[in-house]
């Protein structure tokens, strides 16, 4: 495998995480009794089956996932979480724009906005032409996270978390950090 990604760029040979390999690894720590197939977890992420095994691929070589005996994957929940909590934050900052109505995140969204006092500000939401909020743009980690985060409710609340640990106060990242940490140990 080595050998087909020098051959892929010979110029630079490093092979680093992208955000989407952050939403394929959030999706497969919510499966793990279960290994996914590459179809079936691109569905429910909303990513090509090529953009998948690429995600798979690249997350394997950092050592946050792995490949069981029939080839499917399985995420490292460990080196996951300690990516999560120390390192998501400054590998994908997040990007903020202007008003738009989209789907609300980070501490707007469950399960931080029962855990906090709202403030007046507007909300940090991605945008999308379907979504109900309006409030300030707060870039997803991959264009296709609102789609499908609305598939799935518990997927969305992960995707929120890291949301809220890329850019939110201290105090919302510590909430989230918490709120992460149980859901990736149990």
């Amino acid at each position: 495998m080595y050998d087909l990604l020098m051959a892929r760029s010979k110029s630079n040979p490093q092979i680093t995480l992208r955000p989407q390999d952050v939403v394929v690894l959030l999706r497969l720590s919510m499966g793990r009794d279960e290994p996914m197939s590459y179809a079936t977890l691109a569905y429910e992420v909303q990513m090509t089956a090529s953009e998948v095994h690429a995600s798979i691929k690249r997350a394997v070589l950092s050592q946050l996932a792995t490949k069981n005996k029939d080839g499917k994957p399985q995420v490292l929940l460990e080196p996951l979480k300690q990516f999560l909590l120390h390192g998501l934050r400054y590998c994908f900052p997040v990007v903020r724009g202007e008003m738009t109505r989209g789907f609300p995140t980070a501490h707007a969204a469950p399960p931080l906005v029962d855990k906090l006092v709202a403030n007046n500000d507007p909300p940090p939401v991605w945008p999308d032409k379907e979504g109900s909020v309006r409030g300030l743009t707060f870039q997803p980690l991959y264009p296709t996270v609102p789609q499908a985060a609305a598939r799935n409710p518990a997927f969305y609340e992960l995707l929120a978390l890291a949301d809220a640990v890329r850019g939110g106060s201290a105090r919302e990242r510590s909430i989230a950090m918490k709120e992460l940490e149980q859901r990736i140990a149990s």
